[in-house]
């Protein structure tokens, strides 16, 4: 039996990343989020922040996959090979790490359209994890310590960000619930209530 590699998708302030992270020391899975974007910045020699923009963008797929066919598929993978990174050259990199990785041990990946990645691997498990917009931008004010009306340019900011690239990457909506195993409104919930409950279902499907 494969590794056991569950997927996070989630809305900007509904504690997706804190869920990830718990799950993760309950069940003794490696956590891979951002650390995976800066690792991918490192091969293309730019910043978080720029990767940010990149995967933002809206591009058209097919001449993306031709210039990453061109620059990756006849050679392999090899780091620092791109010099433009795109939104698909990005995906396309972070694919590659998470696939190496998802191949050693059990893991848990947020974002990087995970969900469509190992959409195919029957070892996979996809969650979304959402919230009612109130009580993201109260979390995101509280834990940036920014007003209600910064917080909210946040939270659909970002959210843009992520709906634009999944869009452009997987040409579905990450809203779209045929994409997951559970879809959580975690809204006045406790994170460790949520785990519990992913914990004991993902044990109940290792058995």
């Amino acid at each position: 039996m494969g590794k056991t590699i569950i997927t996070i998708n989630r809305e900007c302030g509904s504690g997706g990343g804190e869920i990830a992270r718990l799950l993760g020391e309950k069940l003794g899975f490696m956590v891979y989020g951002r650390t995976m974007l800066e690792a991918v910045a490192k091969h293309f020699g730019t910043t978080l922040e720029e990767m940010d923009r990149i995967k933002a963008q809206k591009t058209n797929w097919w001449s993306e996959f031709c210039s990453f066919y061109q620059q990756f598929g006849a050679a392999g993978y090899t780091p620092g090979a791109i010099a433009d990174p795109t939104p698909k050259s990005v995906y396309y990199a972070e694919e590659h790490l998470l696939r190496e990785l998802a191949e050693k041990e059990n893991c848990i990946i947020v974002g990087r359209a995970g969900f469509n990645i190992f959409r195919n691997d029957p070892n996979a498990l996809h969650i979304l994890i959402t919230a009612k917009r109130d009580a993201r931008i109260a979390r995101i004010a509280r834990k940036q310590n920014i007003s209600a009306e910064e917080a909210a340019k946040v939270v659909d900011s970002v959210d843009k960000a992520r709906d634009n690239f999944v869009q452009t990457i997987a040409e579905t909506s990450r809203y779209d619930a045929r994409n997951y195993n559970f879809v959580f409104d975690v809204t006045g919930m406790e994170p460790e209530t949520v785990v519990s409950f992913l914990a004991e279902n993902i044990r109940k499907k290792n058995d």
